[in-house]
């Protein structure tokens, strides 16, 4: 197929009511349709990578940041329906955990190599949060030279700028916004 979908960081820390950083009821509004459509990649022979943020308790990203999605911590385990649709498919060879210490999923990850072992061009991307880590997950897909899907209804953020980096997206990195 040569797809991939990425979903970034739709862990209870950034999407819970109770997460440190949460969007709230904008990131959990887009669980069903993210779910559907890991459900729809999968079906048709596509990678499915979970790529979720990953901390050390003592992260220097915590001069910057509340604590968040802490190794092993309730915060960083995948919020409400994804939790049970990830246990049913983890055994599944196209169904990746890659977890990150960026905000970029491809920065030291390793997933452009293994992407493209996987004879992947696209990648279809959604989680939260839009002007963050997806904008920087697709920044991250063009300098590994796959041309990136944008789900504008599988994004969320907390802030107002969602549909101006979602723009971003497009003129920058020539993101097709879906």
């Amino acid at each position: 197929m040569g797809e991939a979908l990425l979903i970034v960081d739709m862990s209870n820390d950034f999407v819970h009511d109770e997460g440190t950083l949460t969007v709230g009821k904008p990131g959990q509004a887009i669980v069903p349709y993210i779910l559907s459509l890991a459900d729809r990649v999968l079906a048709s022979g596509g990678i499915v990578a979970v790529c979720m943020d990953e901390h050390d308790p003592d992260d220097r990203h915590f001069r910057d940041w509340p604590p968040h999605n802490v190794r092993g911590t309730w915060g960083q385990q995948l919020y409400g329906d994804l939790g049970p649709w990830y246990e049913r498919h983890q055994e599944h060879p196209d169904v990746w955990y890659v977890p990150k210490r960026s905000y970029n999923a491809f920065f030291a990850t390793g997933l452009g190599e293994r992407l493209r072992h996987r004879g992947v061009k696209r990648v279809h991307v959604c989680g939260v949060c839009t002007d963050i880590c997806d904008f920087l997950t697709v920044a991250g897909a063009y300098d590994e030279g796959f041309h990136a899907v944008v789900h504008s209804q599988g994004c969320a953020t907390f802030t107002d700028l969602g549909e101006i980096f979602l723009e971003h997206m497009r003129r920058l990195f020539h993101a097709e916004i879906a």
